[in-house]
């Protein structure tokens, strides 16, 4: 049997007990946002995790009060900072190439063969959505709050909600959530299916995930894998095309005054005043 060593990593906190890998993310910012560490180490962990026969499930949550904010702005500036108005086509490909990099880290998770159990509790915005799209069951408490809040940032989200979300919450939902960018409760996020189950609170959290992960590694490894691969195989290369299309999109227009403003807007905690320019 191989084992892992899990330590070193600075953001994401593993342990394995019964054949269940518990998955704690700290991020690189408040609220468990997800920066550039965040983002290298995520499918390092998922690799040695594939390759780990005492691991057969996953339960992801978050540390604290929340699952994630999503993006760390103030950490991912760096990638940001090239997309201002009047990027060259060096920035505009320097932005790409970082972006695929983070999308390949969400589609690690995504093509695990290990089923991971997302476990959610407090806010998930942004990034973080994205991040539970990839996981193959989401369970939340009942005081759990989801935005898909790009629209709202001055961007199109392009990480994989819009490319996996269809398929989990209906066409139409994600359309809805997508272009109004407003923020959702648990029990809408049940009634779509983005959540298969409401817990009372954070204690209630963790034993039913762990129920649910218990369940599945009760079964075969290797046929739990196979549903996954047979799963994913119907539909990774509609979300690849996607993805590779939205950071096409996006290489091409995010260099806007409506992201610059969406910016500034953050910083100083007031709404953006977009132009659609």
């Amino acid at each position: 049997m191989t084992t892992t060593d899990y330590t070193g990593l600075t953001t994401l906190a593993t342990s394995v007990a019964d054949h269940i890998a518990t998955v704690t993310m700290s991020g690189t910012g408040p609220g468990n946002a997800m920066g550039r560490t965040f983002f290298t180490e995520l499918p390092v962990l998922f690799a040695a995790l594939a390759a780990d026969d005492e691991a057969r499930v996953v339960v992801l949550r978050g540390s604290g009060e929340n699952f994630s904010f999503g993006l760390d702005l103030a950490d991912m500036a760096p990638v940001l900072d090239g997309m201002a108005p009047g990027a060259s086509a060096v920035d505009r490909r320097e932005f790409l190439v970082r972006l695929r990099e983070l999308q390949g880290a969400l589609t690690a998770v995504a093509q695990c063969p290990k089923p991971v159990v997302a476990a959610i509790d407090g806010w998930c915005i942004g990034g973080g959505v994205d991040l539970i799209t990839a996981a193959d069951i989401r369970v939340a408490t009942a005081s759990a709050r989801f935005s898909i809040r790009e629209a709202r940032m001055g961007m199109v989200a392009d990480l994989g909600s819009l490319q996996r979300l269809g398929a989990i919450i209906g066409d139409g939902n994600l359309r809805e959530l997508a272009l109004t960018g407003r923020d959702f409760e648990a029990d809408i996020a049940r009634d779509i299916g983005l959540v298969t189950r409401l817990c009372a609170d954070g204690d209630e959290l963790v034993r039913i995930a762990g129920d649910v992960a218990r369940e599945i590694a009760a079964n075969s490894p290797l046929v739990t894998a196979g549903i996954k691969d047979v799963l994913e195989a119907e539909r990774a290369d509609r979300v690849e095309a996607g993805l590779r299309y939205v950071g096409a999109w996006n290489a091409a227009f995010l260099a806007s005054e409506d992201l610059a403003e969406a910016r500034a807007a953050f910083a100083a905690k007031r709404p953006p005043r977009f132009t659609g320019r």
